[in-house]
């Protein structure tokens, strides 16, 4: 099993940018795809980024160009660079783990590790 605890998430202004952080301990050593999402009141929990463990990336449309996934596999730590916000990034943001041999999922039910989630509120 694996425990994930986000960490970054807080107040910007539109146009600003913020990087969350998450943290992955347990049982490290398996392959893994990563992903963060989000979910905003009233909205269903959307995929926004992926990482494998080959270090191949996916994007949601909405945030590519903006947005950038990366893991330090050192120290077990999954990041989501967020710049150029708008207000409609607000969200509570989620990462999550899924054990695979090979390449990425980006539906959210193929993931049973979730973090507790942190909340982005982006002002206009």
């Amino acid at each position: 099993q694996v425990q994930l605890v986000e960490s970054g998430g807080g107040s910007v202004q539109a146009g600003g940018s913020r990087r969350l952080s998450c943290a992955a301990s347990g049982d490290t050593n398996r392959q893994y795809c990563m992903a963060w999402f989000r979910e905003a009141p009233g909205r269903e929990r959307e995929g926004v980024a992926t990482i494998d463990s080959d270090g191949g990336r996916t994007y949601a449309d909405s945030v590519k160009g903006r947005f950038t996934i990366s893991q330090d596999n050192m120290k077990n730590i999954l990041y989501l660079e967020m710049t150029s916000l708008k207000p409609e990034d607000t969200a509570t943001y989620y990462c999550a783990a899924a054990a695979i041999a090979y390449g990425c999922y980006w539906s959210s039910y193929r993931f049973p590790y979730w973090g507790q989630g942190t909340q982005v509120t982006v002002s206009s």
